[in-house]
């Protein structure tokens, strides 16, 4: 990821208006703000959600609230809490997650 012609500014996500994005089971909140081919998100699962699909997209992801699954294609499973992150590369390990409580994550990709 090269960051180029980014000029400094500050997002008041709240402002931002979400786009909803139905899972297999509840839905995704997503406040986007887009930098040439990257994108930045402020995302709230809600509780019971699960994904609809195996994302292949590479993700900085860091969870703010709530308690976020995750799962690979070969099996392995992970959690996350507040505080705590998870990093693909585009192509590497298809994911999916559920947030059994909800969940707010800041998420780059």
């Amino acid at each position: 990821m090269q960051l180029t012609d980014i000029p400094f500014h500050t997002i008041t996500w709240s402002d931002l208006e979400p786009t909803t994005h139905p899972g297999d089971a509840g839905v995704a909140l997503w406040r986007t703000a887009h930098y040439g081919a990257i994108r930045v998100r402020m995302v709230e699962y809600s509780a019971g959600y699960v994904a609809d699909h195996w994302c292949t997209k590479g993700h900085l992801l860091l969870c703010l609230d709530g308690e976020l699954h995750t799962e690979l294609q070969d099996g392995r499973r992970f959690v996350l809490t507040p505080g705590t992150s998870y990093h693909v590369a585009d192509g590497a390990e298809p994911h999916r997650s559920a947030a059994p409580h909800g969940a707010r994550l800041f998420i780059v990709d």
